[in-house]
């Protein structure tokens, strides 16, 4: 595409995001001088784009109102943008409806391309490869994803449809933090104003979500993505590990995430920093603890076991099973 040509769209993409923009500020982000701005305002009306001129101190350029843009318009780069984010999307589970939508925009989009920049594309997509495999995702349904995204941001209460891990049904009300995109599923969080707690709820699982009367005011330190690792940590499950495990901070949050454990830090002791290797208390619950003493083996740190006796049995017999292993010939 010509480089005056593009800047006339970038310059009708500006216009397009609203309000009035100034002649220096347009100027500056195009790259050129302000009558090259004026050339380029009026190559957008020789094209019936109605573009008003605004006089006075904030005077400037914005489009009529109630003006209907034409097609989107992308640039090569910004196509092959929008085609790798839904293709690293659908992969991810991070879309909605099932896959139709992603699926159906991706046809969309590459129906319009231009045959180079499709061939671009094509070659692309036979050389990628993921190191995971897709997986199916239970994807939220996209009316309730947008009715908890609006009272997020208004500070609406939500009554919502549930359905748990058990199959129980259940009704609540929700004053809704935020929503979290983790490892493939979506998430909101808030707070139950019944009970005062804080609560996560899986979006797949909500059958339905009505925005309520009134409003609530979410907490100043309110972040969302960290009160959800928080909670998964600290949910109810049938074992409670508690461990001391000299290391960092980061050699310990590389095999024990935040999302799997809580990490007691405490102030490093005079003369230290927060790289120093030290005795650190870890506590998190599980199911089943058949999966934490090879864990455990490949932080290759000192540890002790200050509960369950269970996991330490299961700790000596992985140690016996390595040892005879080893001494084979």
């Amino acid at each position: 595409m010509p480089r005056p040509t593009a800047r006339v769209l970038t310059l009708l993409e500006l216009l397009q995001s609203g309000g009035t923009r100034t002649v220096a500020e347009l100027a500056d982000r195009l790259g050129v001088e302000g009558r090259t701005v004026r050339r380029y305002v009026g190559q957008l009306i020789d094209l019936d784009v109605p573009v008003e001129s605004v006089r006075g101190r904030y005077g400037g350029y914005r489009l009529a109102p109630g003006y209907r843009l034409p097609p989107l318009m992308l640039s090569d780069d910004e196509a092959l943008a929008v085609l790798l984010g839904l293709i690293a999307g659908r992969r991810a589970g991070l879309t909605t409806a099932g896959h139709t939508a992603s699926e159906t925009a991706t046809a969309k989009i590459r129906r319009v391309l231009p045959k180079h920049l499709a061939r671009r594309l094509d070659t692309l997509l036979e050389s990628l490869s993921f190191t995971d495999q897709p997986r199916g995702f239970a994807t939220p349904d996209t009316g309730v994803l947008l009715t908890l995204a609006d009272a997020v941001r208004h500070g609406r209460p939500v009554s919502i449809r549930y359905t748990d891990r058990d199959g129980r049904r259940t009704e609540r009300t929700l004053h809704a933090h935020g929503i979290v995109a983790h490892a493939g599923r979506w998430y909101v969080t808030g707070t139950d104003p019944e009970i005062g707690e804080d609560r996560t709820f899986r979006l797949d699982r909500i059958a339905d979500a009505r925005t309520l009367l009134g409003s609530f005011e979410a907490p100043v330190d309110s972040d969302p993505a960290h009160r959800m690792l928080s909670g998964f940590a600290t949910a109810e499950y049938r074992h409670e590990v508690t461990l001391r495990i000299h290391g960092t901070v980061e050699q310990i949050r590389a095999h024990l995430p935040a999302t799997v454990a809580t990490l007691e830090e405490h102030e490093p002791a005079a003369g230290q920093d927060r790289a120093t290797e030290r005795w650190l208390r870890v506590e998190l619950r599980a199911e089943r603890l058949d999966w934490l003493p090879p864990v455990l083996a490949s932080l290759d740190r000192p540890f002790v076991i200050e509960r369950p006796d269970e996991l330490r049995d299961l700790v000596t017999a992985l140690a016996d099973r390595l040892a005879s292993y080893a001494r084979q010939a």
